[in-house]
């Protein structure tokens, strides 16, 4: 997940995995709509493809284009990870709440 979040922490990272959401893309078509050059798209998509947020297959007409989709995994487990946070933090306010209405009934 360390992985994942480190991936995630760039907003041109984050916007390429919006673009992503919609369906798998070249790596070129990635580029323009991003308004990046091929070698900074590629630095992109090595990122992404390392901390396994995308997979990498070769176009059906051309093997020399990069086709890219997400993967679903990584965003499973980050998924997971964020709804027992936000519960520990539910209970941890609502602990607090319960605490403080006490504290005013009391006075």
């Amino acid at each position: 997940m360390d992985r994942t979040l480190a991936a995630l922490a760039e907003p041109t990272r984050r916007r390429a995995v919006e673009l992503l959401r919609q369906g798998p893309r070249p790596a070129g078509d990635l580029a323009r709509a991003l308004g990046l050059t091929p070698p900074a798209m590629s630095r992109h998509l090595r990122a992404l493809r390392e901390s396994g947020l995308v997979e990498e297959t070769p176009g059906a007409f051309d093997a020399r284009v990069r086709v890219y989709a997400l993967r679903a995994e990584p965003m499973v487990d980050l998924k997971l990870w964020l709804e027992e946070t936000g519960r520990m933090w539910s209970e941890q306010l609502l602990g607090c709440r319960e605490h403080l209405e006490a504290q005013d009934d009391q006075a």
